[in-house]
This record gives structure tokens, C-alpha cells and sequence, in this order.
């Protein structure tokens, strides 16, 4: 298993090694062995670039992921630190479990969940949340942030 944590913001310092952790531990939840995943953690800015240039869409969003697949687990997963902070504020959660979130999403993602039609997403959203409460009782999401 390959997965690479990138830093490419600095709106909030992150724990890289634990993120890179929970990303493992989301994975092999999935029962999948090999999987081969980048995460960008980017700023609002250097995601609406993303949004717009492979999506056509105008804006930032809090997660984006480009599956590579052929027959292993393979993609790339960009994750909006900024959006995670107000998502955070709405949603009154914290910003770092916002970001676990958005982490699983992508995963889900590259594992073949979908969330075009509603019956997919409710199904993608229940594995979501079972993924949620397992990291959540295995990892301290408060920790993703180091103390400045």
C-alpha cells in the first residue's frame, strides 16, 4: 500500500503522519490490500484552479478525487482545507473531522461509491458514516492539527 500526504497550504498546519494513518486505516476497512493514493491538501484558491480546469466548474469545493484505477485501488484525492473550515461552522463539527470526512469520501470513491443519483448517494453516505465512527474510536480526530 502507497499513500502520500501532501501539504500544498498554509492555512493550517496538519499531522501529516496521522492523516496518512487514518487514509491506511479507511482503507484496509474497505478490505482492499493494494492501493496506490496522493492527498493534496490544498487552499481554496489552488482548488477552484482544480475545479475548473478538469471539472469546469466555477469555484472552490471541499473535495475532489481523480481515480486512476485499472485493477488496484489508484487516485488521487484534493482536499479543501478552507472549505473544511466553514463546512465545519455549519455543520458545528470540528474542521479536522471535516477533513477525516472528505478523506473517506475520496477513498469511497476511488473504491467505486458514487454520489450522482440520490439512492447512490444515501448508500455512499451510510458507508461514510460507519467509517466515521470506526476512526473516530481508533484515532484522535482532534490531532490532525499540530500545536503551533
Amino acid at each position: 500500500m502507497n499513500i502520500v500526504v501532501a501539504n500544498r497550504q498554509r492555512v493550517k498546519k496538519i499531522n501529516l503522519r496521522l492523516l496518512k494513518q487514518i487514509a491506511v486505516a479507511a482503507v484496509a476497512e474497505l478490505k482492499i490490500v493494494e492501493a496506490e493514493i496522493e492527498i493534496n491538501l490544498v487552499s481554496a484558491e489552488k482548488m477552484a484552479e482544480i475545479n475548473w480546469q478538469f471539472l469546469k466548474h466555477e469555484g472552490s469545493t471541499d473535495v475532489i478525487t481523480f481515480d486512476y484505477s485499472r485493477s488496484n485501488l489508484s487516485g488521487e484525492i484534493f482536499i479543501c482545507i478552507d472549505d473544511a473550515i466553514a463546512q465545519a461552522k455549519r455543520f458545528k463539527t470540528s474542521w479536522q473531522s471535516e477533513i477525516a470526512r472528505y478523506l473517506v469520501h475520496g477513498i469511497l470513491h476511488l473504491a467505486g461509491y458514487d454520489d450522482l443519483r440520490a439512492d447512490l448517494r444515501r448508500k455512499m453516505k451510510r458507508e461514510e458514516n460507519a467509517s466515521m465512527r470506526a476512526l473516530s474510536k481508533r484515532f484522535s480526530l482532534a490531532e490532525i492539527s499540530r500545536p503551533s
